[in-house]
């Protein structure tokens, strides 16, 4: 069974929510990356999603476009990227790695699960590096667990999917507020891992809004059992109470990523410091 739905099943069947921070990879220091993954899961991060910088991000608002831009600046490419991931699952020795933090050891009962990675990557990075056919395999031995290609419409990701279900990774795809009824079945039935529901329309941001999911997730739940993972526009505990209510899941980028940025030009434990300690506040989310 892929990792991303071993998860997920694991959290379902402990009636848990994930929360699923995103990071921009390169950023803000070529080596930022490893110390950022290891630091989330440290703190209990079960899935987190890996942005493959590009220089003409889809969908993502000012935070992360900046930060992809940089990254690409200061050298950071897809061979970079997969070198650090192989870097990071060699780190955690295995299925059941275990955790540094004395605290956060005896939190988990010793052990934590080899932490759910997942690809957001650019369709022209796909092209080049090995194809709708070929990226899927690659991105696997790097140790990803699933590939999220947002600008791959459902019409023309058949070659990926079936190339991922080969290599054992998930392809989630994205579903849009204004997406309709009978173009959502089709993206739920070529998904697999998770469903990417977007809070809103437009990019990726921070709002000072609750997310309105629950008649969206409704309908969603009535064509899929994958879980349903909400993102765009999550940046406070309170926002994550809010979509946890209905979904499976959510994702914070931008906040991640700022956070992260008020490190530049530290060392790249910095980074990862101050990403744990947001995830920490956004974590409180997850209950009550």
């Amino acid at each position: 069974m892929p990792r991303i739905d071993t998860i997920f099943d694991e959290l379902r069947s402990g009636g848990k929510k994930a929360l699923m921070p995103f990071v921009c990879a390169g950023y803000p220091a070529p080596g930022a990356l490893v110390p950022a993954l290891e630091s989330l899961k440290g703190v209990g991060v079960r899935i987190a999603e890996v942005g493959i910088p590009y220089s003409d991000p889809i969908a993502d608002g000012p935070v992360i476009a900046a930060a992809m831009h940089e990254a690409l600046r200061e050298g950071m490419t897809v061979e970079r990227v997969f070198e650090q991931v192989r870097a990071f699952r060699a780190a955690e020795g295995g299925e059941a790695a275990a955790v540094r933090d004395p605290m956060v050891k005896e939190m988990l009962g010793g052990e934590q699960p080899a932490l759910g990675l997942v690809a957001m990557v650019s369709v022209s990075i796909v092209h080049r590096c090995g194809g709708l056919e070929g990226f899927p395999k690659r991105a696997a031995e790097a140790g990803f667990d699933a590939v999220l290609v947002p600008d791959l419409t459902v019409e023309d990701s058949e070659p990926l999917v079936a190339a991922a279900v080969k290599a054992g990774v998930s392809v989630p795809m994205l579903i849009a507020p204004s997406t309709s009824k009978a173009r959502a079945e089709r993206i739920v039935k070529t998904c697999t891992g998770f469903v990417y529901l977007l809070a809103r329309a437009g990019t990726t941001g921070e709002s000072a809004e609750a997310p309105d999911v629950a008649g969206k997730v409704g309908h969603l739940r009535g064509m899929t059992e994958l879980p349903i993972v909400v993102g765009f526009g999550i940046s406070t505990a309170a926002q994550v109470r809010a979509a946890v209510r209905h979904a499976d899941g959510v994702i914070v980028g931008s906040a991640v990523v700022r956070r992260m940025g008020e490190a530049k030009g530290q060392p790249a434990e910095a980074a990862a410091r101050g990403v744990r300690g947001l995830v920490g506040e956004l974590a409180t989310g997850l209950v009550g």
